[in-house]
């Protein structure tokens, strides 16, 4: 019965096919996604991570590196050479925070904040390609940061 039940439709049955892992879609997709960012950010001399920095930044100005890497949980190993980067570029100065020199403090330049308004143009060229409403990007977004929790709190 099983078998018969099996030959008829697989992909509802073998938890191990390619086409029944959630892991492997949201792979896709934020490959994908990711990949439909990188033209529009090379004009702008960016990389998405660093996109994503200046993203975090353009929120909240003047934060140190261990809030950024909350905000994109990231690793300060991971965000470092990617901070670096940005400041070689001109776009923000990493400094020692007075009140304590253990912190580095990360501000935009004003290159870095100018930037901000032609990103906008970059986000409006993606919500164009997914093809989604505003109302839908959001309640897919919500459905992820619930997922994002769910796996965070197993480890």
């Amino acid at each position: 019965m099983v078998d018969a039940l099996a030959q008829k439709s697989p992909s509802r049955i073998d938890p191990l096919l390619l086409d029944n892992q959630l892991c492997y879609a949201l792979y896709a997709a934020a490959h994908r996604m990711t990949k439909s960012y990188r033209p529009m950010l090379e004009r702008l001399g960016l990389t998405y991570p660093q996109y994503l920095v200046l993203l975090v930044l353009w929120e909240t100005d003047g934060i140190t590196v261990s809030e950024i890497g909350r905000r994109l949980r990231l690793d300060s190993g991971t965000l470092t050479p990617v901070l670096k980067r940005l400041e070689a570029a001109g776009f923000l100065v990493r400094s020692r925070r007075r009140t304590d020199e253990r912190e580095v403090e990360i501000v935009l330049t004003p290159h870095g904040q100018g930037l901000r308004s032609e990103a906008t143009a970059v986000r409006e060229s993606v919500m164009c390609q997914l093809n989604m409403s505003e109302p839908e990007v959001q309640a897919m977004r919500a459905d992820l940061n619930a997922l994002i929790e769910n796996l965070s709190a197993g480890g």
